[in-house]
């Protein structure tokens, strides 16, 4: 038994083991056995998935980095009337006036963007508003007009937090 084997294969040389020649330790099979990947069949509410920059060696290209975070939220509809809102139905929590891609949300800060890919894919809504403090895991979708908000109702959606 060679003092370079480590146990992994008897016939194996120190010169198979630092080229990879051995198919045990290559180095996939070292990142499917060391890291472990999200499994999408879990039901959590909130799932991040981060992708790993990486360089392609061949062609010197290298992959951005991203993060992904989604929530799992229930989804209702707004409009600008007086009994859904305070006494100043055109203005939100943030100072803006409301506009086609206004949320509120308390529990994402001001700023948020994020998007809803099943229902409006690539739109993007920006949290601007608040919502009455005993919804917490919950977006409110803001509609120019009540008939709008009635016809959307309550759902469950899938968000993705962009920045």
């Amino acid at each position: 038994m060679s003092a370079f084997s480590v146990g992994v294969n008897a016939n194996a040389s120190l010169f198979d083991w630092a080229t990879g020649r051995n198919t045990e330790w290559t180095l996939g099979n070292i990142y499917d056995k060391v890291v472990k990947k999200p499994d999408s069949s879990t039901n959590l509410a909130i799932r991040e998935t981060v992708v790993i920059e990486s360089k392609n060696p061949v062609t010197s290209v290298r992959t951005k980095t991203a993060t992904v975070k989604e929530y799992v939220v229930t989804a209702t509809a707004y409009s600008s009337t007086v009994d859904q809102t305070d006494d100043t139905p055109f203005i939100t929590a943030s100072g803006t006036y409301v506009r086609d891609g206004i949320a509120a949300a308390n529990f994402l800060p001001f700023g948020t963007v994020f998007r809803i890919p099943d229902l409006y894919g690539d739109k993007v809504f920006v949290v601007e508003d608040r919502m009455n403090q005993r919804y917490w895991h919950r977006v409110d979708i803001w509609f120019p007009e009540r008939q709008m908000a009635k016809e959307f109702g309550i759902k469950q959606i899938r968000i993705e937090i962009i920045s």
